[in-house]
């Protein structure tokens, strides 16, 4: 009887976790919602007539898994991976935190 308990949560596990493939991106955080998030990273584009480069920002919407909806706070740097499409502009998971920010808040710091 525990094997076909801890089979069913395994099974509603899984159905939960989207399939990833493709490039995996790093980016900061500029906005969050309740299942989503904003994020956003420059790379450098090379123009030939110029010979130099200039950097262009890219913005992408990831979905946040639920175990990660508490975790991540605005300002903070995550992985993404592409993913099939989720909806009209989500088609990227996130994966973890790269780097969380610092809260001036909880180091003790109350200047005015």
């Amino acid at each position: 009887m525990t094997e076909e308990k801890t089979q069913n949560k395994n099974k509603e596990t899984t159905k939960n976790l989207v399939g990833t493939r493709g490039r995996v991106f790093k980016g900061i955080v500029i906005k969050k919602f309740h299942h989503r998030l904003t994020i956003e990273f420059d790379r450098p584009i090379y123009i030939k007539k110029y010979e130099r480069f200039y950097k262009k920002k890219t913005k992408i919407h990831a979905r946040i898994p639920e175990s990660l909806r508490d975790k991540i706070n605005v300002g903070d740097m995550v992985r993404v991976q592409e993913s099939r499409p989720l909806s009209k502009i989500i088609h990227a998971v996130v994966l973890d935190v790269v780097k969380k920010v610092e809260d001036k808040t909880k180091s003790g710091d109350k200047s005015k």
